[in-house]
């Protein structure tokens, strides 16, 4: 039996090329059809970029009230970089944009650069962000080429792991504080080595003590929903 407005948090194993909002109005949208609950506050905690996949915390009704306290957790991520390229986006959202030679890298100039990401550093969000500038989207600014200052901030970095078996792709975990941007770390890390790199595959695994082995499948957690529900057919639902 659900709660939906007393308050459910439901920990959710994000597919690729879903937005983090695409999964919150979908959950919506089959809670009000076959709950016939007509309002209800659903939220996230923490944005995934369509391109990501893993962990995501969907909160309802009070609990949306815990959102803020989830997000300030600690965020653990397994990913790839590939070395070598720049983007303008930081990952594969956009086609690149300069190469770079990598046959002068050495793993002591990795393991040197890695370093330099570890504890409390500051970092530029990336310009293709949904950070808001006096009111608009920052990727909104970068889509219609207007340059926009975004500040640095100071963020916590607690590990950062590299392998190179596959080089110039480089798997990676982080272990990061709230507000770190892994598109940006691996472009800074290309940076840090005078070469460029963008990344490739990015996944939320843990959100402080919740991990994404415990999560459901979006699939799962849907027909979850609709088996203890009833049809309300005047509310349609939409995918992406």
């Amino acid at each position: 039996m659900f709660h939906f407005e007393e308050g459910e948090v439901f920990l959710i194993d994000k597919p690729l090329d879903w937005t983090s909002f695409d999964v919150v109005n979908l959950v919506r949208a089959v809670i009000k059809r076959y709950h016939g609950i007509r309002k209800l506050k659903v939220g996230h905690a923490g944005t995934l970029d369509p391109l990501a996949t893993g962990l995501l915390i969907l909160c309802t009704g009070r609990m949306t009230k815990q959102i803020d306290n989830f997000q300030a957790q600690e965020k653990t991520y397994t990913g790839t970089m590939l070395l070598g390229q720049t983007t303008p986006t930081f990952d594969l959202e956009s086609e690149p944009n300069a190469f770079y030679p990598t046959d002068s890298i050495t793993a002591e100039m990795m393991e040197e650069a890695r370093k330099k990401f570890v504890g409390d550093i500051m970092q530029r969000p990336p310009k293709f962000s949904a950070i808001k500038i006096q009111g608009k989207r920052a990727f909104d600014y970068a889509r219609s080429d207007e340059e926009v200052a975004l500040k640095e901030r100071l963020i916590h970095i607690d590990d950062f792991r590299i392998d190179a078996t596959n080089f110039p792709k480089i798997d990676f975990e982080v272990r990061c504080s709230k507000g770190t941007y892994i598109r940006s770390l691996v472009n800074d890390f290309g940076l840090a080595l005078n070469n460029g790199a963008c990344l490739i595959s990015l996944r939320r695994t843990k959100i402080g003590e919740f991990s994404v082995d415990n999560a459901r499948n979006l699939d799962d957690l849907k027909r979850e929903l609709m088996d203890s529900g009833t049809e309300h057919k005047e509310d349609k639902i939409k995918e992406p």
